[in-house]
């Protein structure tokens, strides 16, 4: 039997575990439209760094917003407002480290963007490893109407899945688009029409990653990750290194054993 992933509670999160492998993180600030604030900040820093430091049994997460109006309006203005530029400044050093460690988390992410994504809730999308979206959302990177700019990684993240040309216009526009265009463009990977439909999605991809060797998983994203920030032939080392740490794995072996024996493979992450 797998070891439990244990939690606390959070204020600002709510999480449910979805089957044995799947974890499903909501931001709950409803009434704030899931705006970011701090103790947010403090809440994702620590599910991040838990998830990947000892996941246990979870191989998958599916990050969304409470409601049906927004997955996340972006950074809370209110609390913002008054803020001394040494409070600002802290606040984001907290922020900066949040949406690293959500790069940087080892379990695959999947963002299932059930209403808009503004600001920091666009660039909390854009952190995980891949977008779902119900037809109603909006995207926008808003922050230069603010006289700021983005900070949670998203002149980098939307040029990487949108190219350079259109990432310009969007954040120095400020202009919202739709998740059709967003698809359409590749920022997305599919469109859903309800949300009920968008979360059915998420859990079932979650689940079919969680079915395959975790371990091969995680190596995977670490080299897509690293690798489209090198040139080909470095990128192409890093991923025979990845591969070749998975040779020696009790996964790898059973992953052959089960084909040969023509039955599912039980992986157990080692």
């Amino acid at each position: 039997m797998s070891e439990s992933f244990q939690l606390p509670v959070y204020e600002t999160i709510q999480v449910e575990q979805r089957g044995e492998h799947a974890l499903i993180a909501t931001m709950n600030r409803p009434q704030a439209l899931n705006a970011i604030n701090t103790q947010m900040g403090h809440d994702w820093l620590d599910l991040w760094t838990r998830l990947s430091v000892a996941p246990a049994n979870i191989r998958c997460v599916i990050l969304t917003g409470a409601g049906d109006r927004a997955f996340c309006a972006g950074g809370d203005l209110k609390e913002r407002h008054g803020m001394t530029n040494q409070q600002w400044q802290r606040q984001h050093e907290l922020m900066e480290r949040a949406f690293m460690t959500l790069l940087d988390c080892t379990v695959p992410v999947i963002a299932a963007v059930n209403g808009h994504a503004y600001g920091g809730g666009c660039e909390t999308a854009l952190a995980c490893d891949f977008i779902y979206a119900s037809r109603n959302a909006r995207f926008a990177l808003s922050e230069v109407t603010l006289g700021i700019m983005p900070g949670g990684g998203g002149t980098q993240t939307l040029a990487r899945a949108v190219g350079e040309r259109r990432a310009k216009e969007l954040v120095m526009s400020a202009r919202p688009f739709t998740s059709d265009q967003a698809c359409e463009w590749g920022m997305v990977n599919r469109v859903f029409d309800t949300h009920a439909e968008l979360l059915e999605a998420a859990v079932a991809t979650a689940n079919e990653i969680a079915g395959n060797a975790p371990l091969s998983i995680r190596q995977v994203k670490k080299s897509i990750h690293f690798g489209l920030q090198a040139d080909l032939m470095t990128g192409y080392r890093f991923e025979l290194e990845a591969y070749n740490r998975l040779v020696p794995t009790e996964d790898r072996l059973e992953g052959v054993r089960a084909f040969n024996e023509k039955r599912k493979p039980v992986f157990r992450a080692c």
